[in-house]
C-alpha cells in the first residue's frame, strides 16, 4: 500500500478528502493528517510516505514552504500535490520549481484526484522497477568480482570493489552449499535441478538477510553441479552470539527445514582476508573430490578432513595391487579380504587426509585402466562418474571399508560385463521401452536393473551406438512425439507437454525451442500456413 499524508488547516477539507474516494481500493492508505506545514514536517522527519497532498495557504507554515523545506533538506522525495483556491500562475510556478507533481484547484473533483493517484501509482511502480534492476545489476557485478577472487584471476580493481561493497572481517572461508541426495538428483531433469538450485539460493538469502551479498549463485564451473557459494566471515557468528560451527550448523538446519531436503556444506580452509579466498575455494573443491570416500557428514571442514602424514606421502602399493587383482578376477571373498588389508595397513601407518586421497586416486586410475583394456571405446569420464557416485546405497558409511568393498565388488561385475559384451539384444529392448513408455519417468538406472545390466556400462554402450546420453535420447524422442501432436491435433500446448512426459510447461517449451528452433505455438502456426 502507498502511504499518503494529508495536510490542511481546515478539518472538513481533510475529512472530505478522506471519504471522497476509496483509498484502499486504489492501493493507498492515509498514513497521517496534519493541520499545518510544521506539523507535517515533524511527522516527515520520522516517517516515510509516498504522496503528500497539502493546502497552499496554512498558518505557521504554508504548503509551498513545506515543499521547499523537504526538498532543500532532503527530508522526503515523496510526490507532492498542492491544493489551492487560487489560480494565480505565480503559485504554480513556485510549486513546479520544487518538483511539485500537480497543482489542483479547490474544490477537488473525484475524477481528478483518482487520475493523480493512478499516475503516482504507475510512476512509483516504474521507480521501483528501476531500483530493483539497479540492485540486480549491482549484485551481479559484485558476484562477478567475488568470482574473480575465488578463481585467483583478479586485479586491484576487483579486490577494491569487493572490499568497498561487502561487509568483511578477519577470518574468512569459502563454503560450497548443495543438496546431497545424489541418487534423487540423478533422476531429475535439468530444468528441475536448476529450479532446485534457485530454491537453495533463496533459502540462503532468507537466512543471511542483510548479509545476502555473501551468497553467490552458480559458482561451480562444473555444468553437472547445481551448487551455490557462500563467503562466511567470523563477524557473522559473533553477531549471532555463537561459535563458527554452531552458526553454520544453524544455517544448514534452517535451509533443510525450509527446503525439506538434505543440504551439505563443504567448508574450505579459513584464510586471513578476502585477498586469499582463492585458497579457501580450492580447498572446498578438494573436499568435494574426497567426499565419496569419507564418513557421511552434513558439514565438512577442510582442517579436519585434510591432514598430511608426518612421515611424508605413503602409497600402500602392495595392498592396492592385491585389491586391483581381486577386482579383475571378480573374486568377492578376496576383494573383501584385500580391502580389510588395505585399511589395516593405512591405519597402522597413520595414513590420513591427503595420503588417503593419494591411495584412493591410485586405485581409481588403475580401475579406469582396467576398463579401457577391456573396451577401448569406453568413455573414461562416465567411468569416473560411476566410480564417484553411482553404486552407494543408503546406510553404508561413506569412507568405511564396507563401502569400498561393496564398490569394488560392483566394479568387478562391471568389468565382467565388459568382457561378455552384454549389449546384444539389450539396446533393442531399451528402444522398445522408450517407444512404449516415453511419457513415464524412465531412468537408465531402473532399466539397468530390469535387464540385469550394470548402469554405467549400459550408459556407455548406449552413447556409443546413438551418440547421445540416454536422457538426451529420451528427450529428443519426446520432442518428436510433441511435434507430431502439434501437427495432427488441436490439443492445448500444456496438454501435449503432459502427454509426452513434462509436468513443467516452461521447461517443456525451453526443450522444444532447443530441439526445433522455435516455440511450440510458432511451430504449429508455421506448419499450417
Amino acid at each position: 500500500m502507498l502511504r499518503v499524508l494529508l495536510v490542511d488547516d481546515e478539518p472538513f477539507i481533510v475529512q472530505g478528502l478522506s471519504v471522497l474516494i476509496d483509498w484502499n481500493k486504489e492501493g493507498y492508505e492515509i498514513a497521517a493528517t496534519a493541520a499545518d506545514g510544521r506539523e507535517a514536517l515533524s511527522y516527515l522527519r520520522e516517517n516515510k510516505v509516498d504522496l503528500i497532498v497539502a493546502d497552499i495557504r496554512m498558518p505557521v507554515m504554508t504548503g509551498l514552504e513545506l515543499l521547499e523545506t523537504i526538498r532543500r533538506e532532503g527530508i522526503s522525495d515523496a510526490y507532492f500535490v498542492i491544493l489551492s483556491g487560487y489560480s494565480d500562475f505565480e503559485y504554480a510556478k513556485q510549486a513546479i520549481r520544487y518538483q511539485c507533481m500537480d497543482y489542483v484547484l479547490k474544490p477537488v473533483e473525484k475524477e481528478e484526484l483518482l487520475e493523480i493517484l493512478r499516475k503516482v501509482d504507475h510512476m512509483t511502480a516504474d521507480t521501483r522497477r528501476e531500483e530493483e534492476n539497479q540492485q540486480k545489476f549491482e549484485k551481479a557485478y559484485l558476484a562477478r568480482n567475488v568470482m574473480a577472487l575465488l578463481f585467483g584471476k583478479y586485479d586491484r580493481m576487483n579486490l577494491e570493489y569487493v572490499k568497498n561493497h561487502m561487509h568483511l572481517s578477519e577470518g574468512i572461508r569459502y563454503i560450497d552449499i548443495e543438496f546431497w541426495d545424489s541418487m534423487e538428483l540423478e533422476e531429475r531433469e535439468e530444468g528441475e535441478l536448476r529450479q532446485m538450485q534457485r530454491h537453495l539460493y533463496q533459502a540462503s538469502l532468507d537466512f543471511l538477510k542483510e548479509d545476502e551479498g555473501h551468497c553467490i549463485f552458480d559458482v561451480s564451473q562444473d555444468e553437472k553441479r547445481y551448487d551455490i557459494g557462500f563467503l562466511y566471515c567470523d563477524y557473522m557468528a559473533a553477531k549471532a552470539g555463537c561459535g563458527e560451527k554452531e552458526y553454520l550448523e544453524g544455517m544448514r538446519k534452517n535451509m533443510e527445514t525450509v527446503l525439506q531436503k538434505p543440504v551439505r556444506f563443504l567448508a574450505g580452509k579459513k584464510v586471513a582476508d578476502i585477498s586469499q579466498i582463492a585458497k579457501s575455494y580450492s580447498a572446498a573443491c578438494v573436499l568435494n573430490s574426497l567426499e565419496a570416500f569419507r564418513v557421511r557428514k552434513s558439514i565438512y571442514f577442510y582442517e579436519e578432513e585434510v591432514q598430511v602424514h608426518q612421515g611424508g606421502i605413503v602409497l600402500c602399493k602392495q595392498s592396492l595391487d592385491a585389491l586391483i587383482a581381486a577386482i579383475e578376477q571378480n573374486g568377492k571373498m578376496q576383494i573383501r579380504k584385500s580391502v580389510e588389508q588395505l585399511y589395516e595397513e593405512m591405519k597402522q601407518m597413520g595414513v590420513v587426509g591427503d595420503t588417503v586421497n593419494l591411495n584412493i586416486n591410485y586405485l581409481l586410475f588403475q580401475l579406469i585402466h582396467l576398463a579401457t583394456e577391456q573396451d577401448n571405446g569406453v568413455n573414461q569420464e562416465e567411468i569416473l562418474h560411476y566410480i564417484s557416485e553411482s553404486s552407494f546405497e543408503e546406510g553404508i558409511l561413506r569412507g568405511s571399508s564396507v563401502h569400498l568393498a561393496r564398490f569394488a565388488c560392483e566394479y568387478a561385475e562391471y568389468l565382467a560385463q565388459l568382457r561378455k559384451n552384454v549389449s546384444r539384444g539389450v539396446l533393442s529392448e531399451i528402444e522398445r521401452e522408450v517407444r512404449e513408455h516415453y511419457a513415464e519417468n524412465l531412468t537408465l538406472r531402473e532399466l539397468s536393473q530390469k535387464y540385469f545390466v550394470n548402469s554405467a556400462y549400459l550408459g556407455q554402450i548406449f552413447r556409443k551406438k546413438y551418440g547421445v546420453s540416454f536422457k538426451d535420447y529420451l528427450n529428443n524422442y519426446r520432442m518428436e512425439q510433441a511435434a507430431q501432436r502439434l501437427l495432427r491435433t488441436d490439443e492445448k500446448i500444456y496438454q501435449i507437454a503432459q502427454e509426452v512426459g513434462y509436468k513443467d510447461l516452461d521447461y517443456f517449451i525451453n526443450r522444444f525451442i532447443a530441439a526445433k528452433g522455435c516455440t511450440p505455438a510458432k511451430f504449429r502456426k508455421q506448419s499450417r500456413k
